[in-house]
């Protein structure tokens, strides 16, 4: 899988799949292959692309600050990069942030948005838990790290299931890529950092905003907050869970995504051309 460099790091990325292009950005704690459930669903009608935010995964991670507009930057030189002129954008969490900045940079290089369990400014409470998250890193090993932040992520139904949480943490101290203290604290002051909350009105695109009913970390009111500040944005709150619902309800979300993605195309068709287009679509 290759590198590109921009703004002085390289950016490691993956193209899977035909069709229109579609780029997924992870957040927090992630790197590309937290989108791999919902993967089979996109790659069957898309171009996907995947990278590492940079101190994550296979890119470079520096041990300097970072801003969320730095990393949407890192987003447009890559797709200046590997010849994408335009496409669909899809951030989960931080990703979610960063793709709020990259169309608001960038507007002509975005066909929508889809924002999943994001916001435009955290409140008291999820900022001290970021803060935290940030500063734990250099004080408790990877293993503790992931019971501190992991009931925060799922429901109680997914706790409930025997041993998947274990699996979870298992496949995280077993990772051969895992974050660095660092990355998390700068990834978390750069979360801190970011405010969008007065420039969403200047979001033009045809926006999706997706949060599970059951999400404690970025609850309902983010996103709600979030669609009612962007122009043409429509709010989706799935019943099945919470912020970590890639992983716990991946059919779930990718269905949402797609017929988002579906109905733009229908709405910018007519007459005959439309029905066509339906039947290549389904």
């Amino acid at each position: 899988m290759p590198k590109v460099q921009v703004n002085g790091i390289d950016l490691f990325y993956d193209i899977k799949g035909t069709g229109e292009p579609l780029l997924l950005i992870a957040g927090f704690l992630c790197d590309r292959s937290y989108w791999s459930l919902i993967m089979p669903s996109l790659v069957s009608r898309y171009q996907v692309i995947r990278f590492d935010n940079r101190g994550m995964g296979q890119s470079s991670a520096p041990n300097s600050p970072c801003s969320i507009q730095q990393m949407a930057n890192d987003v447009a030189a890559l797709l200046d990069r590997i010849g994408i002129d335009k496409v669909h954008v899809v951030g989960h969490s931080m990703g979610g942030q960063i793709a709020q900045e990259l169309v608001l940079a960038h507007p002509q290089k975005v066909n929508s948005l889809i924002l999943l369990s994001s916001l435009a400014k955290g409140d008291g409470r999820f900022n001290s838990l970021i803060e935290t998250w940030g500063d734990l890193p250099i004080h408790v090993d990877l293993k503790l790290y992931e019971k501190v932040v992991l009931p925060w992520i799922f429901t109680d139904g997914f706790y409930s299931i025997p041993g998947m949480i274990e699996g979870l943490i298992e496949f995280a101290i077993n990772y051969p890529f895992p974050p660095k203290s660092h990355t998390l604290y700068h990834h978390s002051r750069a979360i801190l950092g970011s405010d969008t909350t007065d420039r969403l009105k200047q979001i033009n695109c045809p926006t999706l905003v997706l949060v599970g009913k059951q999400d404690i970390l970025t609850p309902v009111k983010f996103s709600q907050q979030l669609a009612q500040g962007i122009t043409n944005a429509e709010l989706v709150v799935l019943d099945s869970g919470g912020h970590g619902f890639l992983i716990e309800s991946p059919d779930a979300v990718a269905s949402v995504m797609l017929n988002f993605i579906k109905k733009l195309k229908l709405d910018a068709m007519q007459g005959d051309d439309s029905i066509q287009a339906y039947i290549d679509l389904t």
